[in-house]
Order: structure tokens, then C-alpha cells, then sequence
């Protein structure tokens, strides 16, 4: 009887602890899935068609660095109860909180663009006007936060998440294609460093590009205040850091799927066939694919990138509402109603009107605005992990939940190999030569 009382014990305590982790579930997942926004799309489509699978090799790196980037917000916000833009304001003063939040602002107002042009790309293949998808998803997006319940809007946001995974059976009909290349190719790309063509120019921003489009200024701001707005507390912290490893893993496996359907259906494709955006990617696929499923993986391709531009648009709005709302000491919550907190979401429709209404503009230069948003998000990205650093070795912010040796040893190196790659790659842009003969230029 021992052993069946000691079983029953054990199996509901794991269940109880499932149940909290269920509970704490969201800001991770919903924080690392957004980061797959249309500009990530149309990114690691480009990098699929041009390189292949030989830059999958980054992705496997990309998961710890996400982990560990996005960990420190939830202790942060956990810790302290307060949003990122708040912390950065009390630990080092006016000077920085306002660089920190103009930096946020207008980055995150950047990458907004990027997202407004994947959605009007992903309809305009359903034959919707741009205009139409404009109008329609902002009011959609204003209707999902204007609840007045943080937990309303989390549920609804995770279903969306589940949109995210249509890339894995495009990619596996890509492979399934004739004259695809053998999935020992993408083991090999996933293992073995490499990038065809070589060190270059092209080759750096393509880099910055997959690390700006996997960590971002608006994560840590976003989930920090997820974090706060949800109540979660010291206690929920290690379930926090599940949840913020599942979204880790689970953003590159489907952004490593994007690149092996694109990788097999052009990089492979004798004459090659270079893409420059999502949508473009989407139409090129319906000949290349097997009898019968092009026209389906176009649409999977389609909503796709509907459903990562939404995403990305909801969660950076909301990141720049939040900062806003914590410095100027506005009401900033999503508990609390339009009426209880109207400059909260005053900041959240201005964020949206004005950014979707560039994409209407004509002859606006969308596939360059979408490549280089992530090189600034990248470029503007070592500030903001310093200031975290320093706040998670700060005891009187954090108590005994201060970064440990081995974390900082990680966290660290990460801040200097993003520092370093930027800088060789502003140095590459100064001295095209740099890296030899004809490897200057990005196009």
C-alpha cells in the first residue's frame, strides 16, 4: 500500500504543478512566436533561396540566445512588478529611460510597417484590396485588446500561435517535389557551419538579419510587461522559464521549416530562383510543387504570413503602449477598460493607423523597408541587453534572483558576438573591400 500511496502523491503532484505551468503558460510562447512577424518571413524565405540549408546551422544557435535573453525578463518582471521602460527609468535615470523608450518607439513603429506589408501581401492573394485588409484587421486588433481581461486577450492571442505551424507540411511537399533535394542535406545544414558563396558582405547582413528578426528590442520590453500585466510572481518564475524555452525552440523550428521550404522548392531548382519577400515566395511555389498541393501550399504560404504579421502587429503595438503608458505614468494595463486607461490605448491605435497607412502610400519601397528594419532592430539591440545586464546584476532590483556566474558568462558573449557582427558588418559597408575583391554590396 506504501508504494500506491507514495504514486497517487507523486502523480498529483504532477498534476498540480502541470496545472500551474498551464496557468503561467502565455507570455513566452505568445513573445518568441510573435518575433516570427512577416519580416521574419519574408527573411528566412530569402535566406532559403539563396543559401540553401546551409544557414540552418544559425537557428540551433538562435534557441539558447533567445532562452536566455528573454529568461531575464521574466525574473526582471517577476522581481520588481514593474515593466522594462519603468525599471531602465528608476536604475539609471531620465537620460536613458528616454533613450530607451525613443529607441523602442521607433523601431518598434519600423518593424509595424513590416508587418502591415505582410498582411496586405497574404490577402492581396486572396484577391483582397489593400485597403480592405487595412481597415478590417486594425479594427480586428483594436477589438482583441480592448476586452478590458489580459487573460481574454492571451487565450485569443495563443490560438493564433497555432497558425504558425502551416509551414511544417509546406515544407515537407517541398521536399516531397521532384528533384528535391534528401533531408541529409538539411541534417547537414542544421550541424555543420557553412554559407555558400562565402564570407561577404551579402553573407553578414543576411546574418543580422536572422539574429534581428529572432531577438529583439520589443521582446524585452513586450514580455516583461506580459509578465507584470499577467501577476505572475516569485513563485512562477521556473515555470516562466518553460514557457520561454518551448516559445524559444519552438519559433526556430518553424523559422528552420520556412527555410527548408524555400531552400528545396528554389535554391535547388536548376536554374536557382531568387525570391525577395514572402509573397512572392507563395506564388512561386504553386509550379514547383507536387500535382495537386502548389495552389495549397500558396495558400498555407498565404495565411502564414496573414497570421505572423498579425501577430507581430498585436504584440509590438502593445510593447510600445506599455513603455509608454510605465514613463509617462499613464494607466497601462489590458484589465483595465478604454475608459479607465484611454492614453494606454490611444498610443496602441495611433502605433496602428499610422504605420499600416505607409503600406498604402505608392511606389513606397516595401522589400527594402522589410530586409533593413531588421538590421536597425539588430543595430539598436546591444544597448538594450546591456541596460539588462546590469539590471539582473543589480541586488537591490533583484535580491537573490541576480544572474548567476554562468549566466552572465552566456549572456555576455551573446551581447559581444552581436556587438561584433554588427560592427564587421558596418565596417564591410564603410570599406566594401574589406572582406575582398567584389564582396561589397547587399543586394
Amino acid at each position: 500500500m506504501y508504494w500506491l500511496s507514495k504514486t497517487l502523491h507523486l502523480l498529483g503532484r504532477h498534476r498540480r504543478q502541470a496545472g500551474i505551468f498551464l496557468a503561467v503558460l502565455g507570455p513566452g510562447i505568445i513573445t518568441m512566436v510573435a518575433d516570427n512577424d512577416a519580416g521574419g518571413i519574408s527573411t528566412y524565405a530569402v535566406t532559403g533561396s539563396k543559401y540553401g540549408f546551409s544557414l540552418l546551422w544559425i537557428l540551433v544557435i538562435l534557441v539558447p540566445v533567445a532562452y536566455y535573453i528573454q529568461e531575464m525578463t521574466v525574473r526582471l518582471g517577476a522581481v520588481t512588478k514593474r515593466g522594462h521602460a519603468e525599471v531602465i527609468f528608476e536604475g539609471f535615470g531620465p537620460f536613458w529611460g528616454w533613450f530607451s523608450v525613443f529607441d523602442l518607439a521607433v523601431v518598434n513603429w519600423l518593424t509595424l510597417i513590416t508587418e502591415y506589408i505582410g498582411m496586405i501581401e497574404a490577402m492581396n492573394l486572396f484577391g483582397v484590396p489593400p485597403l480592405v485588409t487595412y481597415v478590417g484587421v486594425t479594427v480586428v486588433l483594436l477589438a482583441i485588446v480592448m476586452t478590458g481581461r489580459y487573460w481574454t486577450f492571451e487565450k485569443l492571442t495563443l490560438v493564433f500561435c497555432i497558425f504558425n505551424l502551416v509551414y511544417i507540411p509546406a515544407a515537407l511537399w517541398a521536399m516531397k517535389a521532384p528533384g528535391a533535394p534528401s533531408w541529409n542535406l538539411v541534417a547537414e545544414g542544421l550541424v555543420r557551419p557553412g554559407a555558400t558563396g562565402g564570407l561577404s558582405t551579402e553573407f553578414l547582413f543576411v546574418l543580422l538579419a536572422l539574429v534581428g528578426t529572432t531577438v529583439t528590442p520589443w521582446q524585452i520590453f513586450f514580455q516583461q510587461s506580459s509578465v507584470v500585466d499577467k501577476g505572475l510572481d516569485l513563485h512562477d518564475i521556473r515555470f516562466g522559464k518553460w514557457d520561454t524555452l518551448a516559445g524559444s525552440i519552438l519559433t526556430c523550428v518553424v523559422a528552420g521549416f520556412i527555410i527548408i521550404t524555400t531552400a528545396a522548392a528554389f535554391h535547388f531548382h536548376r536554374p536557382p530562383i531568387a525570391v525577395e519577400d514572402a509573397k512572392q515566395t507563395a506564388e512561386a511555389l504553386v509550379p514547383l510543387m507536387p500535382a495537386g498541393r502548389g495552389m495549397l501550399a500558396r495558400r498555407l504560404f498565404a495565411i502564414g504570413l496573414f497570421d505572423a504579421g498579425f501577430l507581430g502587429a498585436l504584440c509590438i503595438s502593445l510593447s510600445t503602449s506599455w513603455a509608454l503608458g510605465e514613463v509617462f505614468g499613464w494607466a497601462h494595463s489590458l484589465n483595465k477598460s478604454v475608459r479607465d486607461a484611454p492614453w494606454f490605448y490611444v498610443a496602441y491605435v495611433v502605433m496602428l493607423l499610422s504605420a499600416g497607412a505607409v503600406v498604402l502610400i505608392p511606389g513606397a519601397p516595401l522589400v527594402t523597408i522589410t530586409m533593413y528594419v531588421q538590421i536597425v532592430a539588430i543595430t539598436l539591440l546591444p544597448a538594450c541587453l546591456v541596460f539588462l545586464l546590469l539590471l539582473l546584476n543589480d541586488r537591490g532590483f533583484m535580491g537573490e534572483h541576480v544572474n548567476t556566474r554562468s549566466q552572465n558568462v552566456v549572456n555576455i558573449a551573446i551581447t559581444a558576438l552581436i556587438i561584433l557582427v554588427s560592427s564587421a558588418f558596418a565596417l564591410t559597408i564603410l570599406f566594401p573591400h574589406l572582406l575582398g575583391p567584389g564582396t561589397g554590396g547587399t543586394s
